[in-house]
């Protein structure tokens, strides 16, 4: 890496993640200007939509989790092997085309180990992992796919594209600058190209302006109101939008209601738009409430009262609207945590939040939402929410949506007030109940801070989250970042960022903290929940067809006065014709 790719690199990285990050190696193919060979059954469409990760993990892990079999360079491929991979390659491609990607990423394994010699395996794999937003595991596989042929065009694409997924901008121009000297005529490629290399122009512009700013955005969107400046333009919002309680001073904060809230969602429903006064209310609203809550928020369940755990939404508005109509709205007999991830991804991000962020505002008392790792800088930057906001309510807006992020508590610890019917947890053991004797989950985006034994709930609750990004290490990344594995101890993360926890990780911190089990989101199941580690640590994701892609069921997790937990599972419903990542600033979504 030459000094000037070097510094670019590190100033980039302190400003997307507020930490430098080591540069992970890699091997790299000698570009050529030749021909590049065709592959003509290929399937590895250009780009991918799903995308994630700040840094490269330098290991390959397979679906199961486990560390992949190594490959034998030199074995001699026989006929008969080359023809049985073959085989595997079209079963693994049915498997692709079903969004059965695990499984098309164990036949591509199978082939490889046949015939490690055909590249076309390798980028066929890295573009399964790519779906399952394992980047660190589809890094490895492109490499590997050019160095067998440094003319696989497709290659080097597939890597630029994971290495943009994990917010590796410089190294992915590397690879677009190859592909294209490749196939200098594609236009895919030199798209591609041409907006990565606008986004690091653009993070460095706004790098360099925004050197020596202190106030921030809430307080400059306060005092814009204050001054009169920021006055309600009902021309602005859709003519069926209701209002909140708005004073007869123009210049006076406004109240909500149940009925502007629920109002105001029908009117999203229909394509409904709001005024930037009425949004900033909602978002300023929503932070007076959270700055007031510690980074672990504690809530105890009433009798009488459910509380549900919601999982990833990512701009799925519609898909929300459904959700909220399967669960019943909050109220003072339903609780609601939202786990992180509410925007990017779907174009209806700015909705999802506006909702979200306005049920908080009407029932402080119990809607709760913990930050997820697309609530941060870098990730709206890169993965739509930026480029959505700006185009529909302004970049002042962005500004405050991403001020008030880093006011969001990291996770809710939810208790039961009813001692449990049974002691049974959700796996084979007893369960784990607080000092009182009461079951209670640690509800958080990615995982409990495990890179060390010992971290209390304490040290949790205690997180100077204010105004901070979650960088690369560190509880605050562990707990937007980490996801379990099925092998023990510690590993690294498929996905390319933050490490994997394995069950006696999860048992020896839930037992330390008296914790019955901790519920997470982050990741897509198949059935939009998985209950791992003999019960101690739950997935929930309420994502359907994630991205109009996957095809996974979406689900949310029930809880009841006595600890009990139900799962319910949901599909998509229909929504009007845009894309998912539609306001995308980093990713081109031709076709090649």
């Amino acid at each position: 890496m030459s000094d000037q790719h070097q510094e670019l690199h590190s100033s980039i990285s302190e400003m997307i993640t507020g930490v430098e990050s080591s540069v992970a190696s890699s091997s790299s193919a000698s570009s050529s200007s030749g021909p590049s060979n065709g592959f003509d059954d290929d399937i590895t469409p250009f780009p991918s939509p799903v995308l994630s990760a700040t840094s490269l993990a330098g290991l390959s892990l397979s679906s199961d989790g486990e560390l992949e079999a190594e490959v034998d360079d030199d074995k001699i491929v026989t006929e008969e092997d080359r023809a049985r991979a073959l085989e595997l390659k079209a079963d693994a491609n049915k498997a692709f085309a079903a969004k059965e990607f695990n499984r098309s990423i164990d036949l591509y394994t199978q082939a490889i180990a046949l015939n490690p010699k055909d590249a076309t395996f390798w980028n066929n794999r890295a573009m399964s992992k790519a779906k399952m937003e394992e980047h660190g595991g589809a890094i490895s596989d492109a490499t590997k796919a050019v160095e067998i042929n440094p003319d696989y065009a497709k290659a080097y694409y597939r890597r630029g594209l994971a290495y943009l997924s994990i917010l590796r901008p410089t190294d992915a121009v590397s690879d677009f600058k190859k592909a294209l000297g490749l196939e200098p005529a594609n236009k895919a490629i030199r798209d591609q190209l041409h907006m990565t290399v606008k986004l690091i122009r653009r993070i460095e512009f706004e790098k360099a302006i925004s050197v020596g700013e202190t106030e921030t955005t809430s307080s400059k969107c306060l005092s814009l109101i204050a001054s009169g400046a920021c006055n309600l333009d009902e021309s602005s919002q859709s003519a069926d939008m209701p209002l909140p309680i708005v004073s007869e001073d123009p210049n006076a904060r406004y109240k909500p209601t149940k009925e502007f809230v629920e109002g105001m969602v029908e009117s999203f429903k229909k394509g409904g738009k709001v005024s930037k006064r009425v949004a900033w209310e909602i978002i300023l609203g929503c932070k007076d409430v959270v700055e007031k809550e510690k980074s672990l928020v504690e809530v105890t369940i009433p009798e009488g009262v459910t509380c549900d755990v919601i999982g990833d939404t990512h701009g799925q508005f519609f898909d929300v609207v459904n959700l909220l109509s399967l669960t019943t709205r909050p109220s003072e007999n339903h609780y609601m945590v939202f786990n992180g991830d509410l925007v990017d991804r779907g174009s209806w991000s700015v909705e999802v939040a506006l909702t979200v962020f306005a049920y908080k505002w009407l029932y402080p008392e119990y809607v709760f939402i913990n930050r997820g790792n697309h609530e941060t800088n870098d990730m709206n930057k890169v993965y739509g929410f930026e480029g959505e906001c700006k185009a529909k309510l302004g970049e002042m807006t962005f500004k405050l949506f991403a001020d008030v992020f880093t006011s969001l508590p990291l996770a809710t610890m939810v208790t039961a007030s009813k001692s449990p019917v049974d002691s049974k947890s959700e796996g084979s053991q007893p369960a784990i109940l607080s000092p009182e004797g009461k079951r209670r989950f640690f509800i958080c985006h990615g995982g409990p801070p495990v890179s060390k034994d010992g971290v209390t709930l304490d040290e949790v609750a205690k997180i100077d989250r204010f105004g901070r990004q979650p960088g690369q290490e560190g509880i605050m990344c562990e707990m937007l970042w980490t996801d379990p594995q099925e092998p023990v101890g510690r590993g690294p993360s498929k996905r390319g960022v933050g490490l994997g926890f394995g069950p006696d990780v999860t048992r020896r911190w839930c037992e330390l903290n008296k914790v019955t089990a901790v519920i997470r989101s982050h990741e897509v199941r198949a059935d939009g929940y998985a209950i791992e580690h003999d019960g101690l640590c739950i997935t929930v994701f309420s994502c359907p067809n994630y991205c109009d892609s996957t095809g996974n069921k979406a689900a949310y997790v029930r809880m009841q006065a006595n600890g009990s937990l139900s799962y319910h599972q949901f599909d998509a419903v229909p929504h009007p014709d845009m894309k998912p990542m539609a306001y995308s600033s980093g990713f081109n979504f031709g076709g090649f």
